[in-house]
């Protein structure tokens, strides 16, 4: 699975969003600035490396996502906290913490669903 760009997930998250939709179902989602021929490059790109499923229903082609959200996050994610964390969950929480981008009130929250976890 390869890793999108910023406007890739963008466009993803809107067809996470619709579902299976043609290109302008997905624009709907998205910034209103786009220009339709960019929203179709990017769909176009999409596919091609294997995020989107096409069908042609007369001559409008509708896509639907081949991967979904939860499966793109769980690659993703695992791989920030690999290359930038040291493989550590911890230090990305620390990070956060020391960001002052998690409060102790949400570090508590973290660990009672750690413990409804594991029991």
């Amino acid at each position: 699975m390869e890793k999108l760009t910023h406007t890739e997930e963008e466009t993803m998250q809107a067809v996470w969003r619709t579902g299976e939709g043609n290109i302008k179902a997905f624009m709907e989602q998205l910034d209103k600035g786009m220009p339709y021929t960019t929203a179709a490059s990017i769909v176009k790109n999409l596919e091609k490396k294997g995020y989107l499923q096409s069908r042609l229903i007369g001559n409008t082609y509708l896509y639907r996502p081949a991967v979904t959200e939860e499966e793109y996050k769980k690659k993703f994610m695992g791989n920030v906290v690999k290359e930038y964390f040291d493989n550590s969950y911890k230090e990305l929480v620390n990070f956060f913490v020391e960001q002052k981008k998690l409060s102790a009130k949400e570090l508590k929250e973290i660990i009672q669903l750690i413990e409804k976890g594991n029991k």
